[in-house]
């Protein structure tokens, strides 16, 4: 083997060798030499490019544009970003060889693939652009004051509500607020007595499940000295009496003991409260908002609850949405959140985009509440000043966990359910045909199916 063919058999050897994807050109842009690798770059086999002109393949989009060509027509050293005809995008590069005349006799162009490392560019900037978005729309909430005693009023849905809550809060009429746990009615309570002529009145809040059955009367009617036996011998009055000139908010009214329902609701008929052991009437001026997550109606209708003090209460009904309904105002809610518990704690925090992302996708079955909850735990156990999507609990995947569990339930329903209706008519066709095979034509499938169907069920003589 002469020197010449050693050369020729290491410069392939090196070409084939690199990391890089290299071809090489004579001074008129046809191509001499190209890595073996170059199918999966161009989806052109090194073979097939050989003897090519780039001019062509550049008209053919399988370079675009072609490096070689813009060396050969600067004759210098050129770089830049290239797209193939298979869709990657390259780095790539080439170099002119010069002759003693300074007339280019060859040019080699590297090329790296860089289709991966501009996904990930392009995925940075779309994070970027949606974290900038996000301080933003957090920014202009602080400064509008979209939020107000801690209710968002962004959705359509809220708006809603929120309208209905200051169109009646100036009125007298009562009202009841429906809805989950921890959607705010407790929050709108406030500002329909705050909102109203009542204001400078006090508001009386009387949580009705966390009140003993066997001290309701005495809290709520108020009890004259020596009604009972510990009771104080200057008497107290009621929760009712002390919500004259005000707002008496009845939380979690479904709680409210029968014997308590019937004595209310004369006191809302009559406006007049009479305490315990005494005989002598007082008369209170308030307003009565209530409050339930439960469904007062199918509780009237299960004598659970007394329709007239219902129909009392039920004037004016107002519902607020659970958070999985006002996606739009979460991301308001964590803004509100974070900075309420910054101050508190002073701290910081501020949450990655990944961590946004979650927070919205989440179902919030504890709704504002739970969010509330959750963001002041982040903002205290997470020593980072950036939280981000790892830091939060496995929110997700318990719900992912619960959404297959249920879906596991219902196809066993599904199929119990069936099996039931296809048990049936098997017994009916038994008790009517002669045969498996005139059960088969009965039933529409085959006599073996028949047979086996039976035998499954257990259906014969002896059991029908």
């Amino acid at each position: 083997m002469n020197p010449i063919e050693v050369l020729e058999l290491e410069i392939e050897a090196i070409i084939n060798a690199s990391s890089e994807n290299i071809i090489v050109t004579d001074g008129s842009g046809v191509i001499l030499r190209a890595v073996k690798n170059s199918e999966e770059m161009y989806g052109i086999p090194s073979a097939d490019l050989v003897g090519k002109s780039v001019k062509e393949l550049e008209k053919q989009k399988i370079f675009n544009p072609s490096v070689t060509l813009e060396v050969l027509e600067k004759k210098e050293p050129v770089r830049f970003m290239q797209q193939t005809g298979t869709g990657k995008v390259i780095m790539t590069q080439g170099i002119p060889l010069f002759d003693q005349d300074r007339k280019i006799i060859r040019v080699i162009s590297f090329s790296h693939d860089m289709t991966e490392i501009e996904e990930l560019k392009m995925q940075y900037e779309v994070l970027q652009h949606k974290m900038k978005r996000y301080e933003a729309e957090m920014q202009q909430l602080r400064n509008q004051q979209t939020l107000k005693d801690g209710v968002v009023i962004k959705s359509k849905h809220m708006q809603n509500v929120w309208d209905m809550v200051k169109r009646v809060a100036n009125s007298d009429a009562a009202v009841v607020l429906e809805g989950e746990s921890g959607t705010g009615k407790n929050v709108a309570a406030r500002a329909l007595h705050h909102g109203g002529s009542r204001r400078t009145g006090p508001l009386i809040e009387v949580n009705c499940g966390a009140i003993p059955p066997t001290l309701f009367e005495s809290e709520m009617f108020g009890y004259e000295p020596g009604a009972f036996t510990g009771a104080s011998t200057k008497g107290k009055p009621g929760l009712i009496e002390l919500a004259d000139k005000g707002t008496l908010f009845l939380d979690e009214v479904g709680e409210l003991p029968m014997a308590i329902q019937v004595k209310l609701l004369k006191v809302l008929q009559e406006k007049k409260v009479t305490r315990m052991g005494g005989s002598k009437s007082r008369t209170v001026d308030f307003r009565v908002v209530a409050a339930t997550n439960r469904d007062l109606e199918s509780m009237v209708k299960q004598r659970m609850f007394r329709d007239d003090l219902y129909y009392r209460l039920n004037v004016v009904p107002i519902t607020l949405p659970p958070l999985r309904e006002r996606k739009e105002d979460i991301l308001h809610f964590i803004a509100y959140f974070l900075e309420k518990f910054n101050v508190k704690y002073g701290t910081r925090k501020s949450f990655h985009v990944s961590a946004v992302d979650e927070l919205i996708a989440y179902s919030w079955p504890g709704n504002v509440r739970e969010l509330e909850n959750l963001i002041e735990r982040m903002v205290v156990t997470v020593d980072e000043t950036l939280i981000k999507g790892k830091d939060l609990p496995a929110m997700q995947k318990t719900q992912k966990a619960k959404q297959r569990t249920d879906e596991t339930v219902a196809m066993s329903t599904l199929q119990e359910s069936l099996e039931t209706v296809e048990k049936s008519w098997l017994i009916r066709a038994f008790r009517d045909c002669r045969s498996t095979y005139e059960m088969a034509e009965y039933l529409g499938m085959s006599q073996p199916t028949v047979v086996r169907r039976l035998k499954k069920y257990r259906i014969n003589s002896k059991t029908i």
